[in-house]
């Protein structure tokens, strides 16, 4: 497995990159290839994929090896259609912005001490909306499911950009590359919950822990259990 650290040099911040793609790919309408998922007749008429592109870009919460490129477990991968970044609320200040308030932000989201997501900065985040693993279409006042995959445009910002394919079981594959050539590095999420025997919650102290390097591991916290979560930015989605 590649150590997390790895590309710590890059000091791309998340800003920085999400108005740099903004600028990068105007009217973004992107074609791939899907080998994996294409049947042998339809990849001999060379079918092609669409997608369309999303403006503001998305960001995808993910767990697996990063040196993979196909795996298990998308079920319980997150999305957040919008950036949590600047609607989060600071370690330092959660008691007198989130403890204080009912745990609302002011963003108008709601915390779980108990179970609470970080990012780079020391910022507490919304959690994650559950990420669509099929594709659906409206049909009158319902939603019909219409694939039982769904593929979304993935990138780190550095050399690679992959198509994502999640199934509804939960099965992952990239159509390019590794779960970590699609990593963002500056972004990192850490989801803290109880030690088994500990107590577990946002404390001002956290604050001086942050902010964390590109690629390095979120820091650990004395009655806390510590996942580290890699963030991808969804750039477009199978139209």
């Amino acid at each position: 497995m590649r150590d997390l650290i790895r590309g710590a040099t890059i000091g791309v911040g998340r800003r920085f990159a999400i108005t740099a793609l903004a600028y990068s790919m105007p009217g973004f309408l992107a074609t791939a290839y899907d080998s994996r998922r294409i049947t042998a007749a339809a990849a001999a008429e060379d079918v092609k994929l669409k997608f369309k592109r999303l403006s503001p870009i998305q960001f995808i919460a993910a767990k697996g090896d990063p040196d993979a490129s196909s795996g298990t477990g998308a079920e319980k991968w997150g999305l957040w259609r919008e950036d949590p970044g600047p609607r989060g609320v600071y370690l330092r200040d959660y008691e007198k912005k989130l403890a204080g308030k009912g745990n609302v932000a002011p963003a108008g989201w709601s915390v779980d001490p108990r179970r609470f997501y970080v990012e780079e900065h020391g910022l507490i985040m919304e959690v994650p909306g559950p990420l669509p693993l099929q594709k659906f279409e409206r049909e009158g006042e319902t939603m019909k499911v219409v694939a039982p995959e769904r593929r979304y445009v993935v990138t780190g910002d550095r050399e690679v950009t992959s198509i994502l394919t999640v199934q509804s079981d939960g099965r992952w594959n990239l159509s390019k590359g590794t779960l970590y050539d699609v990593t963002h590095l500056p972004c990192r999420t850490g989801v803290y919950t109880p030690t088994a025997a500990g107590s577990c919650k946002p404390l001002e102290s956290m604050q001086a822990q942050f902010p964390v390097k590109p690629g390095a591991r979120m820091p650990a916290f004395e009655g806390c259990k510590t996942e580290d979560w890699s963030v991808l930015f969804v750039v477009g989605v199978e139209a």
